[in-house]
């Protein structure tokens, strides 16, 4: 079964009272996606006081004001949840509590929680949700029965689930006490002085710590005020190093935007020099960025496979041509959930590379682990093009490559797509670099391009105004076609997702050499088309191709560069987006003008920008 989701986990144990900390951190995890939330906190008298409620976050604090005695406790655990398992309904909202003893808040799916409700059934306890997570907390409680450790039964209780977690339990038998496991589902304890925390994300703790602790695939933990302890997959005590992170808490809100999309649409020249920085001197790539064995095995490899889903599939699909084109090496470009069950066939000396923005994405992570049991008979190298330091993706692969594009709040990626083919981009220079497949002249004008691309982002941002008067013309559409050639073709497919995902607008995208095999059927006044036209070898036969549409009275949009000259058309809409960008630059530089384009055009729909319906931040289940 194919779930998307990702809820949100906050919980800790300190000497004040933790419910506003744990509400201030659903806020900061409202990006994820939810459609309830709720709270519980072992009160003064050890008892498990529980307040859930459907709907925003505020909807929980209007719950917790109007009661006559509101909770507050010092040990507690909250969570936002996106619906799986059961109806978006208050029953079905985490916490769940068995026998008013035990008290869990879950992230992942358990695949066999029927077999255990079964059992459960038959031992006599009552289900009061449609969830899988209502059997870990009854799971939990049995094992109490026979095991008063908490830390021990919760480990007893987890070998009896298949599928992905990542736990937060309390109980009134050890009110001190807060007991976290992690398998495939990401989880970090916040550190504070007096005071532990956790949290499914850093953001969602910077306002009381800059201090983490990842847990491992595995791990389990316990927290009292005064300690953290650690233990791996078999209960043995061991060490995890605590990071300091760069964030601040000042870096998720939102300043003089509307909304974060809009924000993150403008970050991104900064983000792009972000991820640059270190990683280029004036005229050459530095490949030790990928890492220090990464010479060596870029030397090995012959070709390339890319696995990602959405829109890092898409940056993949762009690298697949610049690959091709620029140094002439074999690459394949694959969605994760196809690649993964289909027993794939991967060739010796190829370099798997997987790209996620969260580094948590549940295909693209089952991929990745796929094909690390293939290592021992073949020459597989692995890297990771990840957003998130201490993902799962960056710690399973060979070599990592962090973007550093910062916090995305927005559903819809937008800097991670555009850093993301910026890492790209320095990866085909420096495997064609390695590998003696590129000049140092073609090096060297890559890299004085990719110098340029923070300009050339900003020029393309420039013109919001224009873009904002186009988006006008969409308030009545419901349908809208994007067209490309070369490498435009994934960025006018990445253009079609961005509309279809904020504005609910179907849209879709084709090489624009298609459009007799089909596409050219649906055109009439009523759909827009949406092209983008490069200076490229392949502009005289895309204008051919805009002629098609104009002359069957297709409502066209192009966004050209200053010297394709369609302007000159009659009956085209055109935004001149940029001028004499080069392969490599033209693709981000692009699809700047169709992230504004789908963000004003949502506007005017009215739908949630940030949050659109039914879609989650990251997908960390099936």
């Amino acid at each position: 079964m194919d779930f998307f989701g990702m809820c949100g986990i906050v919980g800790g144990v300190a000497e004040r009272n933790i419910v506003p900390i744990l509400l201030e951190g659903l806020r900061r995890l409202e990006y994820r996606g939810y459609d309830s939330s709720g709270i519980a906190v072992l009160d003064a008298a050890a008892n498990i006081q529980r307040v859930r409620a459907l709907g925003k976050i505020n909807q929980l604090e209007s719950k917790i004001a109007i009661d006559a005695e509101p909770i507050s406790g010092q040990v507690g655990i909250a969570h936002t949840r996106w619906a799986t398992h059961g109806v978006p309904a208050e029953n079905n909202a985490h916490p769940h509590i068995c026998n008013n003893k035990v008290a869990v808040v879950h992230n992942g799916i358990i695949e066999n929680y029927q077999i255990l409700k079964a059992q459960q059934l038959a031992l006599g306890y009552r289900f009061t949700s449609e969830t899988d997570t209502e059997v870990v907390a009854h799971c939990i409680h049995k094992h109490l029965e026979s095991e008063p450790d908490l830390l021990k039964a919760v480990f007893n209780a987890t070998q009896n689930f298949e599928g992905a977690y990542a736990l937060g339990v309390l109980s009134i038998t050890q009110a001190d006490t807060l007991v976290v496991a992690r398998k495939g589902s990401p989880l970090v304890v916040g550190v504070g002085i007096g005071e532990y925390f956790i949290a499914s994300d850093v953001s969602a703790l910077l306002p009381v710590t800059q201090s983490f602790i990842f847990l491992e695939e595995g791990d389990f933990a316990r927290l009292t005020r005064s300690t953290c302890e650690i233990f791996d997959s078999q209960l043995k005590s061991v060490e995890r190093p605590i990071k300091q992170s760069s964030l601040k808490a000042s870096s998720v809100e939102l300043g003089e935007h509307r909304h974060y999309m809009h924000k993150e649409i403008f970050e991104q020249p900064q983000a792009v020099i972000d991820t640059l920085e270190g990683r280029i001197t004036q005229e050459h790539v530095l490949v030790s960025s990928f890492g220090h064995q990464a010479e060596a095995l870029f030397e090995s490899i012959e070709r390339v496979q890319i696995i990602a889903c959405g829109t890092s599939y898409h940056s993949g699909m762009v690298a697949r041509y610049w690959f091709e084109d620029i140094i002439g090496m074999p690459c394949q470009v694959e969605v994760a959930s196809e690649y993964r069950y289909r027993n794939p066939v991967i060739q010796n000396n190829t370099l798997f590379v997987t790209i996620s923005q969260s580094g948590e994405t549940a295909d693209t992570l089952a991929a990745l682990q796929q094909v690390k049991k293939l290592k021992s008979k073949k020459n597989i190298p692995t890297l990771t093009i990840c957003n998130v330091a201490e993902s799962s993706l960056t710690r399973e692969s060979d070599l990592t490559f962090l973007t550093h594009a910062g916090p995305e709040i927005g559903v819809a990626s937008t800097k991670a797509f555009t850093t993301q083919l910026v890492a790209l981009a320095l990866l085909m220079t420096s495997v064609g670099k390695v590998k003696k497949m590129m000049s140092v002249k073609r090096e060297t004008i890559i890299v004085k391009g990719l110098q340029k691309l923070p300009g050339l982002v900003k020029n393309a941002l420039a013109h919001e105004d224009t873009i904002k008067e186009i988006a006008q013309s969409f308030a009545d559409k419901q349908n809208a076609l994007f067209l490309g050639r070369g490498t435009m073709y994934p960025i006018a497919m990445e253009g079609a997702l961005k509309l279809k995902e904020i504005s609910y607008i179907h849209a879709e995208a084709y090489p624009a050499g298609e459009l007799k095999h089909g596409p050219l059927a649906l055109i009439d006044e009523n759909i827009p088309v949406i092209a983008i036209a490069p200076h490229d070898d392949l502009l005289e036969k895309l204008k051919s191709n805009l002629q098609e549409v104009k002359a069957r009275g297709g409502q066209m949009i192009v966004f050209e560069d200053e010297m394709s000259n369609i302007s000159s058309e009659s009956g085209f809409r055109v935004v001149k987006t940029t001028t004499n960008v080069g392969r490599i630059t033209a693709p981000i530089t692009f699809n700047i003008a169709l992230q504004l384009l789908s963000y004003h055009v949502a506007l005017i729909k009215g739908t949630d920008v940030d949050q659109p319906r039914n879609l989650a931040k990251s997908v960390t289940v099936e």
